[in-house]
């Protein structure tokens, strides 16, 4: 059997990120972007939280946003459906998981298959899910970080792209070692997407090679 191999395309990109929260990550790509780091346009802030503080920011910064209410959907795929339409209707080429705090259906994972990436503030596969730096202290573990990846069905499971290390000192509480992280995870972030457009992902299988 063929291992399955995907390049990313080298092109001017539309980004569409997703948020529910703060979008401190939203805001690092963006900033990006603005300096001419990353080719490619943030054509949509999508939020299903009307009032995260990310679709405040993008307001604010002239961006188009987007939030559609879950609790108006029968089920899950049908708002994945919706938010898939409104996707295709502005051509976008990569989502940005930005603090998006909803699980994506296997269907949209499908629909947009290579085309989604996430940033984990810790290092993969090692503690996926939610509360991770909580659970990195309480293993007492001497090195965490955070990793961007690309997103499949399976929550946090997605090819690596890039990692950064952070030492997990041993007065850390949860909230410094997350602020500690979060400062890697604003340059590793923009710099996969700016990767991502300039073609040199190349996927094998699960491993994330990059090109010269």
């Amino acid at each position: 059997m063929t291992e399955k191999t995907f390049q990313s395309p080298k092109k001017r990109g539309q980004i569409a990120v997703f948020l529910s929260g703060r979008g401190s990550n939203f805001l690092a790509i963006h900033d990006a972007v603005i300096r001419g780091d990353i080719n490619a346009d943030i054509s949509l802030v999508f939020s299903n939280r009307k009032e995260a503080p990310g679709l405040l920011h993008a307001k604010k910064r002239r961006l188009k946003t987007l939030y559609l209410n879950p609790k108006e959907f029968k089920s899950k795929e049908d708002y994945d459906e919706e938010i898939c339409k409104q996707l295709k209707k502005r051509d976008i080429d990569l989502i940005c998981l930005a603090g998006y705090m909803k699980i994506l259906t296997p269907g949209f994972c499908n629909e947009f298959e290579n085309r989604i990436i996430n940033i984990h503030p810790a290092l993969l596969p090692s503690f996926p899910g939610l509360h991770v730096q909580k659970k990195a202290i309480d293993w007492g573990v001497r090195y965490s970080g955070a990793t961007v990846h690309f997103v499949t069905a399976s929550v946090d499971m997605g090819p690596i792209i890039l990692q950064a290390v952070v030492p997990v000192l041993q007065d850390d509480t949860e909230e410094s070692l997350s602020n500690r992280i979060l400062k890697q995870e604003h340059k590793i972030y923009p710099e996969s997407v700016k990767l991502y457009f300039e073609g040199k992902l190349l996927i094998k299988g699960r491993k994330v090679f990059i090109l010269p």
